[in-house]
């Protein structure tokens, strides 16, 4: 049972730290928006029928909304976001951004009604987070960066990492299914509606080229589909009924070095100092801060990597 969960675990860190590259070779032909959209409706449309084939209840109408609400919240101002960002912005450093969510989540349960406030060490590691996030995206003049990040990716995936925030945060108190796949897949369905309605008021399809999709784009979207969207969530769907959630929950912290480990071997980004330090940092304010907060359970961290 241990290589099963560790081999499962494995799995586990690189389809979802891969779904950040995956999303750079999607969106080289494919608008970023509409292949969110796409990407989300038929990995929805699988979940829910199977998990319906399975004998899981449908969600009732307030259900339905609530989704919507998640979906949104998180597929278009998450992943959606992501997508557009990575535009500009080199996958590893979105991925290590995006990291950096725990931090938001904090901040927003601190300043909820009746939320939990952080202690003392819960404040020194926001603190230090934020200053990894500076380090990474801050003025390349400081850094000594030879590498100058587009401002508006960046407050792109900066926003993104507040709605993912509020969006888990709403979940809590939110009328969700039982059955977390269902939930999963009714909101990749809402979500990808709230996708492809950007995706036409943003006009990025005007002028697209259908023809012009490249074999590449189409594999990437294919591998976020059936690997980061199914396969990651099977093996997490199975991690959390046979592992320890302590250790489950080190995907969070293994994921961004994965992303940038890819993008530097697939994408040729660039590895400087600067991500390494900003790297450490991120991720070790996540991992102080979520040892120190009081245990709340985030029921829509439970399909997080949805993001990427």
């Amino acid at each position: 049972m241990k290589s099963k969960i560790w081999l499962a675990l494995l799995a586990l860190y690189i389809v979802w730290g891969s779904t950040y590259l995956g999303i750079k070779v999607a969106i080289e032909t494919i608008p970023p928006f509409f292949h969110a959209s796409i990407r989300f409706l038929i990995s929805g449309i699988i979940l829910v029928i199977w998990q319906r084939s399975a004998g899981q209840a449908m969600p009732t109408r307030k259900q339905w909304v609530s989704t919507a609400i998640i979906g949104t919240l998180l597929l278009l101002g998450g992943n959606g976001l992501v997508a557009w960002a990575e535009q500009t912005i080199p996958s590893g450093i979105a991925a290590l951004i995006i990291a950096s969510v725990p931090m938001f989540l904090v901040v927003f349960e601190a300043i909820r009604p009746n939320g939990v406030k952080p202690n003392w060490q819960g404040i020194l590691g926001l603190l230090i987070g934020f200053v990894g996030i500076f380090i990474l995206v801050g003025p390349s003049e400081l850094s000594g960066s030879t590498t100058k990040l587009n401002p508006f990716g960046v407050a792109a995936l900066l926003l993104a990492c507040l709605f993912w925030a509020s969006g888990s945060i709403y979940s809590k108190t939110a009328d969700l299914p039982k059955s977390s796949l269902m939930n999963t897949g009714a909101q990749m369905l809402m979500g990808s509606i709230s996708l492809l309605i950007i995706s036409l008021i943003s006009g990025e399809l005007h002028g697209w080229d259908v023809t012009a999709v490249s074999t590449r784009s189409l594999y990437g979207l294919a591998y976020l589909i059936f690997v980061g969207s199914l396969v990651g969530f099977v093996s997490y769907g199975w991690l959390l009924q046979n592992a320890p959630i302590s250790l489950v929950a080190t995907y969070a912290y293994v994921n961004p070095i994965v992303a940038v480990l890819l993008g530097v071997w697939f994408a040729n980004e660039a590895l400087e100092p600067r991500i390494w330090i900003a790297t450490a940092i991120i991720i070790g304010s996540v991992i102080f801060i979520n040892s120190t907060r009081p245990k709340i359970k985030y029921e829509a961290e439970e399909v997080s990597e949805t993001i990427s």
